[in-house]
């Protein structure tokens, strides 16, 4: 496989696979710039909807997701021939979903859990950038953004608590 970043753009017949359609975010992963920022958008919308189940609901939602992702994630970057391509952001979707479960409900929590994420997402901070580098397959895509999601969902609960 290919190393993570090839950027090589894909193209939207992609989403006609439902396997790619899943990873590319709905098509959000096909966006030419910042890919994971429009992934994260849709875990923003994906959060609104999941954080009015009750706690359990909203947990087994998370848990199935990521459970998913896993091979989704894993099978998409095995056709696609690079492990975990930037257009793959399944991975970020269920990190913003992390990060909202410790969070109250509320646009104002939404955006700080969305910039939260992104920042530790990006800089990728021990052992976040090991776990990225270290894992092959889809539970090394999947991994590092819970992992950023529940150091930005921790920094949001503590937030909460003041």
């Amino acid at each position: 496989m290919t190393p993570t970043n090839d950027r090589r753009r894909l193209g939207a017949g992609l989403l006609r696979d439902p396997v790619h359609f899943l990873a590319l975010g709905f098509g959000s992963g096909l966006a030419p710039v910042a890919p994971g920022t429009f992934g994260s958008v849709v875990g923003v919308l994906a959060a609104l909807f999941v954080q009015r189940l009750p706690l359990l609901g909203e947990l087994a939602v998370i848990v199935s997701a990521f459970l998913a992702g896993i091979w989704i994630c894993g099978e998409s970057a095995r056709r696609l021939g690079v492990h975990d391509h930037p257009g793959i952001v399944w991975d970020e979707i269920v990190g913003m979903l992390v990060t909202m479960a410790f969070a109250p409900a509320g646009w104002a929590w939404l955006l700080g859990g969305f910039v939260l994420f992104r920042f530790f997402d990006i800089l990728k901070p021990w052992p976040i950038r090991k776990l990225d580098h270290g894992m092959d397959g889809g539970l090394g895509i999947m991994l590092d953004d819970v992992l950023a999601g529940v150091y930005a969902g921790l920094l949001l609960f503590g937030a909460a608590m003041l």
